[in-house]
């Protein structure tokens, strides 16, 4: 019994190991011995800028602002696409006197998705620039993104998110961006920033209303030949949250949605994809699942520590980082620690795992759209 707990030990470990560790380590020796790199221009196609938002009368003016401000000298459209908005969203983007700014409405409570499907009929831009009304954009922010356009390639392109905060998802945000700063090297990206990312008009011409169009939009590239990479230049900052009660819904339904492009373009995970199969299985397909692994983890090291003492300063170990987070999740003084904000924000992560799969196991999708207030 002992042998066989050791065996379930060390594959949950080597699973949990390599999605956090050994991928990373992966990722940055095909970027060292093996990079694809991309070439850029000083190129400034036409540029239509959709803003999808749902009651977002705070965030709008700013972003407004914000977005004509920009430093882009080639031709702009801005799209204010509102998804049902019951407040004063829609008469703010109807009383902006810039020409180049235009309003579409959902009637009703579509999602994300749908309310940008509405705006990309309207769309003129050879661009077409995707970002969350919360993102603020740096000034040359569109220059930057449309740069690797130049390379025939590339068929859309990702911000490099900045986060405010010193909270566990600033700390999560800062690891995905170092991952996909390495998976831009060494082939391309698998998924882009939904608070900000530009793709090709021509790759729009399908747009489900049931996919989350970040990570859908990456695999939709790749799948049609081109590639998806990230502009580090391309800025978008927005405030992290701290709540984990205000944190735990958008978890979820981030990867309730994640699951479901997963497994719509499920075909990329053949080989034949190459990297772009690779970086699915480990920044994906792994990650999904090393809930499954803790949790084999855990029980499997707590058989052990019956008939073994090095397995039961294991199971301590284990028991103690799972208690710090929980209680630094329930209490604000703790969450002001480094290590138990990190734990707390780790198991908060992985618990939404666990309950998306739930979600998708039951045939529930999640399509509407409550945006995080931060």
């Amino acid at each position: 019994m002992l042998a066989l707990a050791v065996w379930a030990m060390a594959l949950s470990a080597g699973w949990v190991g390599f999605t956090y560790l050994g991928y990373p380590i992966l990722l940055g020796i095909l970027a060292r011995w093996a990079p694809r790199p991309v070439e850029r221009g000083d190129v400034t196609p036409s540029v239509t800028v959709i803003v999808a938002v749902h009651n977002g009368e705070v965030e709008l003016p700013k972003k407004l602002e914000n977005t004509l401000s920009s430093e882009y000298p080639g031709q702009l459209q801005v799209i204010i696409a509102s998804d049902h908005s019951t407040d004063g969203t829609e008469a703010i983007a109807l009383a902006c006197l810039d020409n180049r700014v235009t309003l579409v409405i959902n009637s009703a409570d579509r999602g994300k998705e749908s309310a940008q499907a509405a705006a990309l009929r309207d769309a003129v831009g050879e661009i077409v620039v995707f970002t969350d009304v919360s993102a603020e954009l740096a000034p040359d922010a569109l220059r930057c993104i449309v740069q690797p356009f130049f390379d025939p390639r590339v068929g859309s392109v990702s911000s490099e998110d900045e986060v405010a905060g010193d909270g566990g998802e600033g700390a999560y945000v800062r690891y995905e961006m170092a991952l996909r700063r390495m998976e831009n090297v060494s082939g391309g990206l698998i998924g882009l920033s939904g608070s900000f990312f530009a793709v090709r008009r021509s790759l729009c011409d399908t747009w489900p209303t049931d996919l989350a169009s970040d990570f859908r939009t990456a695999l939709e590239t790749a799948r049609r030949g081109y590639r998806a990479i990230s502009e580090p230049t391309a800025k978008a900052s927005f405030k992290a949250v701290e709540d984990a009660a205000a944190e735990w819904p958008r978890k979820v339904r981030t990867v309730r949605r994640g699951i479901a492009v997963l497994f719509a373009y499920r075909d990329l995970l053949h080989p034949r994809y190459g990297r772009v199969a690779l970086s699915l299985w480990g920044h994906k397909v792994m990650r999904f699942t090393s809930p499954l692994a803790l949790i084999l983890l855990l029980l499997t090291n707590a058989l052990a520590a019956l008939e073994s003492p090095l397995a039961r300063w294991g199971l301590f170990v284990q028991a103690a980082f799972y208690g710090m987070g929980a209680v630094a999740l329930g209490s604000l003084r703790v969450q002001r620690m480094l290590l138990p904000r990190l734990a707390g924000f780790f198991i908060l992560v992985n618990a939404s795992m666990l309950v998306a799969w739930f979600y998708h196991l039951s045939g529930q999708r999640s399509v509407q759209w409550q945006p995080t207030r931060r």
